[in-house]
Order: structure tokens, then sequence, then C-alpha cells
């Protein structure tokens, strides 16, 4: 008796094939799910302001960075007046003293002489001529609009594997900020990743930079949502599922990590900082390294390169800042040894349409 296996081997060959496929893309599906959530997302779209509809884009392109807003100073409290005290007594007034009668004035009769000659006339001397205040040009005051958008193009690995767009939205009033990001993944991502991703940060505008109040995560839907607050005044953030973690000076979250050097530009080569997302606080060290040429969506720009480790040796970072744009940075690559090399490269800045000077 004759077996032929020939039909089989085919098909076992295919089946393994498919599963080694699926095996694989379901690495790529974590690795692009577990970077990118946090660092850079996916096609992020506009996020609505009280103030402003969701629904405005934001379509003219500029290629310079105005200068921050300045902190708005608040009044400080006026102190309360002093009550008076009633006298215990009426006492009458003291005679005041009347002041002597002045003596007229003596009248001086004109010489003829002086009649003849007519009045003086001024020397140049006791005249000053009187000039009108020069012009002053109204040149409008630059300043930040009300809402700005980051618009970087993401890539998987270094070799320029487009996966998307990443976009940051700053929007600020007074004091007060707020940076939203609201992604989606395309392309060979969203075969993989279903929902959105929104990442939001809120705080304050002081002198020393952003503040952060509060930092949340969005994964997909408002029932996975989690939060880090920021405590200022007892020095504690509360983090996800009511953890707790001291605050040291300077703390920001990834968000307002972006544009804390857009306020106040690095002075040292070398900085220390906290970073809180919604899990826990992690310890970075920043340092800068050089200058290199980068070519970002409007041309080339030289940009600082700052080099990111963490205490832990987990995650590696780099970023580019670029002085001539106020220190936003135009180039990303954050790097985890568990889930690969995620870059992001600006391509344009976006404001409103009309913008009116402040």
């Amino acid at each position: 008796m004759t077996t032929t296996f020939t039909s089989t081997l085919p098909k076992v060959a295919t089946a393994r094939a498919a599963r080694v496929r699926r095996f694989a893309y379901r690495g790529l599906a974590v690795a692009l799910a577990g970077s990118l959530a946090v660092h850079l997302g996916f096609s992020l779209w506009p996020v609505e302001m009280p103030t402003a509809p969701d629904n405005v884009p934001l379509v003219a392109t500029i290629t310079e960075m105005p200068p921050p807003p300045k902190p708005v100073a608040t009044p400080a409290p006026r102190p309360p007046k002093p009550r008076l005290k009633a006298p215990s007594s009426v006492t009458a007034p003291a005679p005041v003293a009347l002041p002597a009668p002045e003596p007229e004035p003596t009248t001086i009769e004109p010489t003829p002489e002086a009649i003849a000659a007519g009045p003086a006339l001024p020397t140049p001397t006791d005249v000053a001529p009187v000039l009108p205040p020069p012009a002053v040009p109204d040149v409008p005051v630059k300043t930040l609009p009300p809402r700005v958008d980051l618009v970087y193009k993401a890539f998987l690995g270094t070799r320029g594997f487009l996966i998307g767009e990443a976009t940051y939205r700053f929007e600020h009033a007074v004091n007060e900020y707020r940076i939203t990001t609201v992604g989606e993944a395309r392309g060979l991502a969203a075969l993989f990743l279903r929902g959105q991703g929104r990442l939001e940060s809120r705080g304050t505008i002081t002198a020393a930079g952003l503040r952060p109040l509060e930092f949340s995560v969005e994964r997909g839907s408002r029932e996975r949502r989690e939060s880090a607050l920021f405590d200022w005044e007892t020095g504690i953030v509360t983090l996800h599922e009511q953890k707790t973690s001291p605050l040291e000076l300077p703390t920001f979250d990834p968000l307002a990590l972006m544009w804390q050097y857009y306020f106040t530009p690095p002075t040292a080569d070398e900085v220390m900082v906290s970073v809180a997302t919604t899990r826990r606080v992690a310890r970075y060290s920043l340092t800068r390294e050089g200058t290199d040429r980068i070519a970002w969506g409007q041309g080339e720009i030289d940009a600082e390169r700052w080099h990111r480790r963490s205490e832990d040796g987990k995650t590696d970072a780099y970023f580019w800042l670029a002085s001539s744009l106020r220190f936003i940075p135009v180039k990303i690559r954050v790097t985890n040894t568990d889930r690969g090399t995620v870059e992001a490269l600006l391509d344009s800045i976006r404001v409103d349409e009309e913008v009116v000077p402040q």
C-alpha cells in the first residue's frame, strides 16, 4: 500500500507561516501601543477647550515661534483699614491766631525815558522752543497665539517607517495652560489597534515655566481613564489607584516637559528632572551632547541634541531642541528595551488663521 503525503505538507507549512505572521504582527502592535500611547500617540486630532469648539481646525502654518506669554501678576489683597476710635470727651478747639495783614505793594511810577523806550524785548535765552513729542510707531506686540499645534510625523524605528502623525495642541489663557492629544492608529497599526487614545495636561504658567496640576490618560473610552493629581502645597502627587509619591522640584508630566524649555530655556549642560505619569514617578538626567543639523518639514535647522536616561535603565531617549524655534523639540527618539524604538519629526507649526496681537 502506498501512502501519499504531498497534499498535507503544503497545508502544514501554510498554517505555520500564518501563525508566525500573527505573532509578529501582535508583537508589533504591543510595541506601538506601549511606546506611542504615552510618548507620541497616533494621528492626533484637535481637542476642544471650553471657549473654543473642537471642530475648528488650525490652518495657518508658521516657521518661527513667537515669545511665550508672561505670567499675569495677580493683585495682592488690600489690608483692612484701621478702625478710628471715638474720642472719650469733646474739647473745645484752641483759638487760632490770625496772620497779620500784608502791607499793600508800593506803586512805582515809570519815568519818561522808560515810557519813550517801550516794553523790554526778551532775550533769546528767555524763550525756549516747544517741540512736539516724537511720533512712536504703533508696532503690534508679538506673543504666543491662544492655540498652537505641533504636528509630528511618527516613525517606527530609525529607518523612516512612517506610521502616522502625532499632534500636540497647546492652549493658554491668563496663567492657565492645557496640552491635549487625541490619537487614532493609521496605516498598518490601525489593523491591530482599535479605538482612540487621549492624553491631557492641565496646569499653571509660572515664572519658572509650567507647573502641572493634572495629567490624564484615556485609552479608548472614559471608563479606561487614569489620572495623576499634583498637590504642590502638600508636595504629594496622587497616581492611579490612589497611590501617592512625593513631589520633587522640578517635576513634570510627559506633555508639560515637551513645552517646558520654550518657557525657560536650558542654561546648564546637565539637568535632573522628575517625570510623573499616571502609574509612577521616574527621575531622569538630561545631558546636552552637541548640535546637529536636522531636516524638518519646513527645511533644515540646527538643534541641540539632548540625551535622557532613566535611573532604572529601561528607557533611553534623545530629543533635539532648536534654539531658533525657542527650544521646542524638532525631533524625538524613544527607545524602550522591551518595545523597540519610535521617532517623531516636527512637520509643521499651526496656529489660527487670524492671530490678534495681545
